[in-house]
């Protein structure tokens, strides 16, 4: 079933704060192999120009993920989030996340769209610290992938 196209534009609540903690910007840049000083030296990251240490680009994907769980979940969409796959994911950064940021994320359905059956949908999610300052945009492509023929 074709999900419905009036849900472009909606816009869900700002998430709860997120943390970000050196430590967790270290174990992010040891899981992706990233072994640039800025993700874990404090000296580095200053001699670079930053306060404190910053992360690898996609370590936001775990929060704007996890915000757009809030459309995931929204039963009116009516996505089935057991026939949903990740299609794409884009970040465009304003400044870079830095340990000590507090994040928050707002989602936004930018496109519904129906392809062989399959349901595309693209989310945008917004992160902001809570200063109010524009951090990233993320962009998320989830696919529910068309029921099989029996």
């Amino acid at each position: 079933m074709a999900l419905d196209q009036s849900f472009v534009g909606r816009s869900y609540p700002p998430t709860d704060p997120y943390e970000v903690g050196r430590e967790k910007i270290r174990e992010f840049a040891v899981a992706v192999g990233d072994d640039n000083p800025v993700y874990t030296d404090p000296e580095a990251a200053k001699n670079a120009g930053h306060p404190d240490v910053i992360a690898p680009p996609t370590f936001v994907f775990a929060i704007t993920f996890a915000a757009a769980g809030q459309v995931v979940a929204d039963p009116q969409l009516g996505l089935d989030y057991s026939r949903v796959v990740h299609g794409d994911q884009k970040f465009a950064y304003a400044r870079p996340v830095r340990a000590g940021d507090r994040l928050s994320v707002t989602s936004t359905i930018e496109a519904v769209k129906s392809m062989a059956g399959n349901d595309i949908i693209d989310i945008r999610g917004e992160v902001h610290d809570e200063s109010g300052e524009h951090v990233v945009t993320a962009w998320t492509k989830l696919v529910s992938r068309a029921p099989e023929e029996a």
